[in-house]
Protein backbone atom coordinates (compact mmCIF):
# COMPACT_ATOMS: atom_id res chain seq x y z
CA UNK A 1 0.00 0.00 0.00
CA UNK A 2 1.10 3.49 -0.61
CA UNK A 3 1.90 5.63 2.33
CA UNK A 4 2.53 9.08 2.89
CA UNK A 5 0.74 12.64 2.96
CA UNK A 6 -0.30 12.69 -0.58
CA UNK A 7 -2.39 9.04 -0.85
CA UNK A 8 -6.12 9.15 0.55
CA UNK A 9 -6.83 9.51 4.45
CA UNK A 10 -6.95 6.72 6.23
CA UNK A 11 -10.30 6.91 6.77
CA UNK A 12 -10.81 6.27 3.27
CA UNK A 13 -8.50 3.57 3.22
CA UNK A 14 -10.12 1.78 5.84
CA UNK A 15 -13.87 2.65 4.97
CA UNK A 16 -12.73 1.13 1.20
CA UNK A 17 -10.29 -1.52 2.24
CA UNK A 18 -8.04 -0.21 -0.04
CA UNK A 19 -4.65 -1.99 -1.48
CA UNK A 20 -2.17 -1.76 -3.99
CA UNK A 21 -2.74 2.22 -4.69
CA UNK A 22 -1.01 3.40 -7.57
CA UNK A 23 -0.24 6.78 -8.76
CA UNK A 24 -1.99 6.94 -12.25
CA UNK A 25 -2.07 10.45 -14.90
CA UNK A 26 -5.12 12.40 -15.12
CA UNK A 27 -5.97 16.39 -14.77
CA UNK A 28 -3.96 19.14 -12.47
CA UNK A 29 -6.04 19.31 -9.61
CA UNK A 30 -6.11 16.05 -7.42
CA UNK A 31 -3.60 13.14 -6.72
CA UNK A 32 -5.20 10.23 -8.60
CA UNK A 33 -4.55 6.58 -7.86
CA UNK A 34 -5.46 2.98 -9.32
CA UNK A 35 -6.36 0.79 -5.94
CA UNK A 36 -7.53 -2.79 -5.05
CA UNK A 37 -10.69 -3.23 -3.24
CA UNK A 38 -12.26 -7.03 -2.20
CA UNK A 39 -14.54 -5.68 -5.05
CA UNK A 40 -12.14 -5.09 -7.64
CA UNK A 41 -10.42 -2.19 -8.59
CA UNK A 42 -11.16 1.41 -8.03
CA UNK A 43 -10.35 5.30 -8.71
CA UNK A 44 -9.33 7.21 -6.21
CA UNK A 45 -8.65 10.95 -6.08
CA UNK A 46 -7.69 13.11 -3.64
CA UNK A 47 -6.40 16.61 -2.47
CA UNK A 48 -5.38 17.47 1.06
CA UNK A 49 -6.76 20.48 1.41
CA UNK A 50 -9.93 21.10 -1.10
CA UNK A 51 -12.34 23.73 -1.30
CA UNK A 52 -15.40 23.30 0.97
CA UNK A 53 -17.80 20.97 -0.74
CA UNK A 54 -15.44 19.91 -3.66
CA UNK A 55 -15.70 16.30 -4.19
CA UNK A 56 -19.29 16.72 -2.93
CA UNK A 57 -20.10 18.76 -6.00
CA UNK A 58 -18.10 16.03 -8.24
CA UNK A 59 -20.06 13.27 -6.65
CA UNK A 60 -23.55 15.34 -7.22
CA UNK A 61 -22.81 16.03 -10.61
CA UNK A 62 -21.97 12.30 -11.74
CA UNK A 63 -25.23 11.21 -10.25
CA UNK A 64 -26.90 14.15 -12.29
CA UNK A 65 -25.13 13.36 -15.21
CA UNK A 66 -26.49 9.52 -15.34
CA UNK A 67 -29.18 9.87 -17.81
CA UNK A 68 -31.01 6.87 -19.38
CA UNK A 69 -28.97 7.11 -23.28
CA UNK A 70 -26.18 9.66 -22.45
CA UNK A 71 -23.10 8.81 -22.00
CA UNK A 72 -21.88 6.22 -18.93
CA UNK A 73 -20.70 7.82 -15.85
CA UNK A 74 -18.47 5.88 -13.03
CA UNK A 75 -20.74 4.73 -10.14
CA UNK A 76 -19.59 7.13 -7.22
CA UNK A 77 -18.44 4.33 -4.50
CA UNK A 78 -17.41 6.46 -1.44
CA UNK A 79 -17.46 10.44 -0.82
CA UNK A 80 -15.06 12.12 1.61
CA UNK A 81 -14.49 15.62 2.23
CA UNK A 82 -10.89 15.09 1.20
CA UNK A 83 -11.67 11.91 -0.99
CA UNK A 84 -13.72 10.22 -3.75
CA UNK A 85 -14.14 6.78 -4.89
CA UNK A 86 -15.21 5.83 -8.19
CA UNK A 87 -15.33 2.34 -10.13
CA UNK A 88 -12.71 1.73 -12.21
CA UNK A 89 -13.00 2.50 -15.90
CA UNK A 90 -10.14 0.08 -17.77
CA UNK A 91 -9.55 2.40 -20.83
CA UNK A 92 -9.52 0.73 -24.05
CA UNK A 93 -6.61 -0.15 -26.25
CA UNK A 94 -7.52 0.98 -29.54
CA UNK A 95 -10.55 2.98 -31.64
CA UNK A 96 -13.97 0.77 -32.07
CA UNK A 97 -16.34 1.06 -35.17
CA UNK A 98 -18.80 4.07 -34.63
CA UNK A 99 -17.32 4.91 -31.11
CA UNK A 100 -16.91 8.86 -32.02
CA UNK A 101 -20.73 8.28 -33.56
CA UNK A 102 -21.78 6.45 -30.80
CA UNK A 103 -20.52 9.76 -28.17
CA UNK A 104 -21.82 12.22 -30.16
CA UNK A 105 -26.02 10.66 -29.98
CA UNK A 106 -25.13 9.87 -26.52
CA UNK A 107 -23.98 13.48 -25.65
CA UNK A 108 -27.40 14.76 -27.66
CA UNK A 109 -29.19 12.50 -25.49
CA UNK A 110 -27.82 13.86 -22.38
CA UNK A 111 -28.77 17.33 -23.55
CA UNK A 112 -32.08 16.57 -24.62
CA UNK A 113 -32.28 16.67 -20.33
CA UNK A 114 -33.53 19.57 -19.15
CA UNK A 115 -34.34 21.70 -16.19
CA UNK A 116 -36.46 24.67 -14.81
CA UNK A 117 -34.05 27.32 -14.48
CA UNK A 118 -30.54 27.46 -15.44
CA UNK A 119 -27.73 26.66 -12.42
CA UNK A 120 -27.67 24.17 -9.96
CA UNK A 121 -28.31 20.65 -10.49
CA UNK A 122 -29.61 20.56 -7.14
CA UNK A 123 -30.69 23.00 -3.77
CA UNK A 124 -26.90 23.80 -3.66
CA UNK A 125 -25.35 27.43 -5.41
CA UNK A 126 -21.66 26.36 -5.07
CA UNK A 127 -20.05 24.76 -8.13
CA UNK A 128 -16.33 24.47 -9.31
CA UNK A 129 -14.74 24.62 -13.02
CA UNK A 130 -11.60 23.08 -12.50
CA UNK A 131 -10.56 23.96 -9.10
CA UNK A 132 -12.00 27.34 -9.07
CA UNK A 133 -15.52 28.53 -7.47
CA UNK A 134 -18.23 29.39 -9.56
CA UNK A 135 -21.44 30.92 -8.75
CA UNK A 136 -24.80 28.34 -9.79
CA UNK A 137 -27.36 30.23 -8.57
CA UNK A 138 -30.27 29.72 -10.71
CA UNK A 139 -31.19 32.34 -13.13
CA UNK A 140 -34.13 32.57 -15.39
CA UNK A 141 -31.78 33.18 -18.56
CA UNK A 142 -28.64 31.72 -19.86
CA UNK A 143 -26.86 35.43 -20.33
CA UNK A 144 -27.50 36.50 -16.07
CA UNK A 145 -26.25 32.58 -15.34
CA UNK A 146 -23.38 32.80 -17.52
CA UNK A 147 -22.42 36.15 -18.44
CA UNK A 148 -23.46 37.76 -15.03
CA UNK A 149 -22.72 35.33 -12.57
CA UNK A 150 -19.50 33.33 -14.32
CA UNK A 151 -18.02 35.00 -17.00
CA UNK A 152 -18.11 38.87 -15.43
CA UNK A 153 -16.22 37.52 -11.85
CA UNK A 154 -13.88 35.38 -13.28
CA UNK A 155 -12.65 38.38 -15.41
CA UNK A 156 -12.64 40.78 -12.28
CA UNK A 157 -10.96 38.49 -10.70
CA UNK A 158 -8.20 38.41 -13.24
CA UNK A 159 -7.92 41.54 -13.30
CA UNK A 160 -7.19 41.84 -9.96
CA UNK A 161 -4.41 39.66 -10.59
CA UNK A 162 -3.01 41.54 -13.13
CA UNK A 163 -3.49 38.61 -15.59
CA UNK A 164 -6.11 40.74 -17.98
CA UNK A 165 -6.22 44.07 -18.75
CA UNK A 166 -9.10 46.45 -17.49
CA UNK A 167 -10.10 46.78 -21.53
CA UNK A 168 -10.67 43.57 -21.56
CA UNK A 169 -12.54 43.51 -17.91
CA UNK A 170 -14.81 46.10 -20.17
CA UNK A 171 -14.92 44.38 -22.94
CA UNK A 172 -16.41 41.08 -20.74
CA UNK A 173 -18.84 44.40 -19.14
CA UNK A 174 -20.09 45.13 -22.86
CA UNK A 175 -20.96 41.34 -23.24
CA UNK A 176 -23.07 41.46 -20.57
CA UNK A 177 -25.21 44.64 -21.16
CA UNK A 178 -25.95 42.28 -24.48
CA UNK A 179 -27.45 38.95 -23.30
CA UNK A 180 -28.80 38.77 -27.45
CA UNK A 181 -24.98 37.49 -27.56
CA UNK A 182 -26.12 34.21 -26.26
CA UNK A 183 -28.28 33.64 -29.33
CA UNK A 184 -31.84 32.23 -29.61
CA UNK A 185 -33.28 30.98 -26.16
CA UNK A 186 -32.94 28.00 -25.21
CA UNK A 187 -34.22 25.54 -22.50
CA UNK A 188 -31.88 24.65 -19.33
CA UNK A 189 -29.80 21.67 -20.44
CA UNK A 190 -28.26 18.99 -18.26
CA UNK A 191 -24.42 19.84 -19.44
CA UNK A 192 -20.93 18.33 -17.93
CA UNK A 193 -19.70 22.38 -17.88
CA UNK A 194 -15.70 21.11 -18.20
CA UNK A 195 -15.59 18.61 -21.84
CA UNK A 196 -11.70 18.94 -22.22
CA UNK A 197 -10.71 15.30 -23.79
CA UNK A 198 -9.39 14.51 -20.54
CA UNK A 199 -12.82 14.61 -18.91
CA UNK A 200 -13.37 11.56 -21.56
CA UNK A 201 -12.17 8.72 -20.84
CA UNK A 202 -12.93 5.55 -23.53
CA UNK A 203 -13.31 2.05 -22.10
CA UNK A 204 -12.70 -0.77 -23.72
CA UNK A 205 -15.97 -1.31 -25.37
CA UNK A 206 -15.58 1.64 -27.43
CA UNK A 207 -18.26 3.97 -25.02
CA UNK A 208 -17.01 7.29 -24.18
CA UNK A 209 -17.33 7.85 -20.18
CA UNK A 210 -17.61 11.35 -18.89
CA UNK A 211 -15.63 12.38 -15.51
CA UNK A 212 -14.46 15.12 -13.65
CA UNK A 213 -18.08 17.29 -14.36
CA UNK A 214 -18.82 20.54 -13.29
CA UNK A 215 -22.68 19.54 -13.91
CA UNK A 216 -25.77 22.19 -14.24
CA UNK A 217 -28.67 23.10 -15.88
CA UNK A 218 -26.66 25.68 -19.07
CA UNK A 219 -26.20 25.84 -22.28
CA UNK A 220 -25.49 22.79 -24.60
CA UNK A 221 -23.41 25.01 -26.72
CA UNK A 222 -21.41 25.04 -23.41
CA UNK A 223 -20.10 21.51 -23.89
CA UNK A 224 -19.95 21.93 -27.52
CA UNK A 225 -17.78 24.63 -27.51
CA UNK A 226 -15.54 23.52 -24.92
CA UNK A 227 -14.57 20.31 -26.94
CA UNK A 228 -13.44 22.57 -29.38
CA UNK A 229 -10.86 23.98 -27.35
CA UNK A 230 -7.90 21.37 -26.99
CA UNK A 231 -8.78 18.95 -29.51
CA UNK A 232 -9.46 15.19 -29.07
CA UNK A 233 -12.86 14.57 -30.41
CA UNK A 234 -13.21 13.78 -33.86
CA UNK A 235 -15.66 15.38 -36.90
CA UNK A 236 -17.66 12.61 -36.53
CA UNK A 237 -18.36 13.25 -32.73
CA UNK A 238 -19.89 16.73 -33.61
CA UNK A 239 -21.71 15.48 -36.87
CA UNK A 240 -23.74 12.63 -35.00
CA UNK A 241 -24.80 14.83 -32.57
CA UNK A 242 -26.13 17.86 -34.88
CA UNK A 243 -28.13 15.14 -36.86
CA UNK A 244 -30.04 13.98 -33.33
CA UNK A 245 -30.30 17.86 -31.92
CA UNK A 246 -29.42 20.30 -34.57
CA UNK A 247 -28.07 23.32 -33.62
CA UNK A 248 -29.54 26.60 -33.77
CA UNK A 249 -28.28 29.49 -36.15
CA UNK A 250 -25.18 31.72 -35.61
CA UNK A 251 -23.70 28.60 -33.24
CA UNK A 252 -20.25 28.89 -34.55
CA UNK A 253 -20.55 32.45 -34.02
CA UNK A 254 -21.00 31.95 -30.72
CA UNK A 255 -18.20 29.26 -29.93
CA UNK A 256 -15.39 32.18 -28.59
CA UNK A 257 -18.49 33.29 -26.17
CA UNK A 258 -18.88 30.07 -24.64
CA UNK A 259 -14.95 29.20 -24.47
CA UNK A 260 -14.38 32.22 -22.79
CA UNK A 261 -15.22 31.29 -19.00
CA UNK A 262 -12.85 28.27 -19.28
CA UNK A 263 -10.41 30.18 -20.77
CA UNK A 264 -10.87 32.78 -17.71
CA UNK A 265 -10.21 29.55 -15.66
CA UNK A 266 -6.86 29.00 -17.02
CA UNK A 267 -5.47 32.48 -16.81
CA UNK A 268 -6.36 32.27 -13.07
CA UNK A 269 -5.07 28.37 -12.66
CA UNK A 270 -1.81 28.63 -14.96
CA UNK A 271 -1.15 32.05 -15.41
CA UNK A 272 -0.74 35.01 -18.33
CA UNK A 273 -0.45 32.07 -20.94
CA UNK A 274 -3.48 31.81 -21.42
CA UNK A 275 -4.18 35.64 -22.02
CA UNK A 276 -3.94 35.72 -25.32
CA UNK A 277 -6.36 33.53 -25.94
CA UNK A 278 -9.06 35.39 -23.92
CA UNK A 279 -7.99 38.42 -26.04
CA UNK A 280 -8.51 36.36 -28.86
CA UNK A 281 -12.23 35.26 -28.11
CA UNK A 282 -12.92 38.95 -26.92
CA UNK A 283 -11.69 39.93 -30.15
CA UNK A 284 -14.12 37.69 -32.04
CA UNK A 285 -17.23 38.50 -30.56
CA UNK A 286 -16.76 42.06 -30.89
Amino acid sequence: MMTGRLGPPDEVRAACSLSALRPVGGGSIAHSYRAQTPRGPVFVKTMQAPEPGFFNREAVGLRALSVPGGPPVPDVLYEHEQALVLRWIEPGEGSVPGQEEDFGRRLAALHSRTGLRFGAVDDSARGYLGSVPIDLTPQDTWAASYLERRVYPLARRALSGSLITAAQLEQVARLVEHPEVCGPAEPPTLVHGDLWPGNRVIGQDGRSWLIDPSAQYGHRELDLAVMRMFGGFSDRVFSAYREVFPLAPGAERRVPLHQLAMLLVHVLLFGRGYTPKVAQALAALR
